[in-house]
């Protein structure tokens, strides 16, 4: 085990890594038919619930991956070939697979060359996070020798960027979809700041999205004491966040209609993910408090030594990315699995408790299954590397 390991990241990736599933497993609470479909009040409220505590998964993995990674350690070629080995030829082993497992086989090899199958929807995770990894190296020779000053004001310029979806709305009102060439839904948004149909790079197009997660990884290791106060301010970010999702959401469905079950096309499913955006003000502040949190609670040497952390966080952290890409085959038939033993909504064999049982039943059985097979594959000598990363 290297003397340099961060231990409260392994924490935070497994933990992270169950968030997913939560998230995967929620999903099919307010999103069916043609769009947005909620069955019942209750479901509402959980589907709320478990977006709040969780949306914040996908910003945590690419913190935890900038804290570690950026500014590079070594050459340009160097990092290329690890994040190769490491993210590239497992996604590209279980892209194939998905595209073989689900949906027309054909269709979804020719489509591989263009994007990610649309069935295996969480790869898109993946191709971002090498576009990330693409412009590192760029970045590096700055991030040396950047300073807290300079660096937060561009972290401002980022935070500003945020609330860009909801300006969009209120200037333009709720955007409508429009047929792309793909043959998929995608919005007619409003521009602003120099976006026009001509040109959609506009003035914070190149300060806006997960890079600025990128940056705030840089920040918090280099300029935030790890400290028992900055751990307190990460729990009120987090509640703060998490809170404002939930009111959010909530929100959000009753504008829908007031009664259930609540149905609308892809533009009001659309317009329901807006508040647990990926890249929005309060899926960051439930980031950065999770972060935070963390850091403080689990940076220690009584964690390194146990027995808990050996046995299971470790290796569970190692195969995280392996298990994020397989984890949809097995949560699809556990869901679905779960559905039909114990009914849906509050209609369902455990009343108002179904939805939530389903959920974290789904989220845990997938967690357990998956981790064990990531583990154990990737542990294969010369193949499990390339396989589960």
């Amino acid at each position: 085990m290297s003397a340099k390991r961060e231990i409260w990241l392994d924490f935070l990736r497994v933990t992270a890594c169950f968030m997913v599933m939560i998230i995967h497993s929620t999903e099919p609470f307010y999103l069916g038919g043609d769009g947005g479909l909620i069955l019942s009040a209750t479901d509402a409220f959980w589907v709320a619930l478990f977006e709040g505590l969780c949306r914040c998964c996908v910003p945590v993995f690419l913190m935890a991956s900038a804290y570690l990674q950026f500014p590079l350690h070594y050459s340009t070629g160097e990092f290329f070939r690890r994040r190769a080995v490491r993210i590239l030829i497992p996604m590209l082993v279980w892209t194939l697979v998905y595209a073989l497992v689900w949906g027309e086989p054909v269709q979804n090899l020719k489509g591989l060359l263009f994007n990610f199958n649309y069935a295996a929807g969480h790869l898109w995770f993946v191709y971002m996070l090498l576009g990330i990894y693409l412009i590192m190296p760029m970045l590096s020779p700055w991030a040396e020798k950047v300073s807290q000053k300079e660096l937060s004001i561009y972290l401002g310029i980022w935070l500003f960027t945020l609330l860009i979806p909801f300006v969009r709305e209120w200037r333009g009102g709720v955007p409508p979809l429009i047929q792309a060439a793909d043959g998929l839904p995608a919005q007619a948004l409003f521009p602003l700041w120099g976006e026009a149909s001509w040109n959609p790079f506009g003035t914070f197009y190149y300060m806006s999205g997960f890079v600025g997660y990128m940056l705030l990884g840089l920040y918090i290791r280099r300029f935030i004491p790890n400290t028992r106060q900055k751990a307190t301010q990460g729990l009120i970010l987090f509640l703060l966040g998490f809170t404002m999702i939930v009111f959010g959401l909530l929100r959000r469905f009753s504008e829908t209609g007031e009664s259930f079950p609540l149905a609308g096309d892809l533009a009001v499913a659309v317009a329901w993910e807006v508040p647990i955006a990926f890249c929005s003000l309060f899926v960051l502040c439930t980031a950065l408090g999770l972060i935070l949190m963390f850091r403080w609670m689990f940076y220690s040497k009584r964690s390194k030594e146990s027995l808990f952390y050996r046995r299971l966080i470790l290796p569970l952290s190692k195969a995280g990315y392996g298990m994020y890409l397989v984890h949809m085959l097995v949560l699809a038939y556990v869901s679905g699995w779960f559905r039909s033993w114990l009914g849906l909504g509050s209609d369902g064999v455990l009343g108002v408790w179904t939805t939530p049982v389903q959920i974290l039943g789904t989220a845990l059985c997938s967690f357990v299954v998956v981790g064990l097979v990531a583990v154990l594959v990737q542990r294969i000598p010369r193949v499990g590397k390339y396989l589960m990363g």
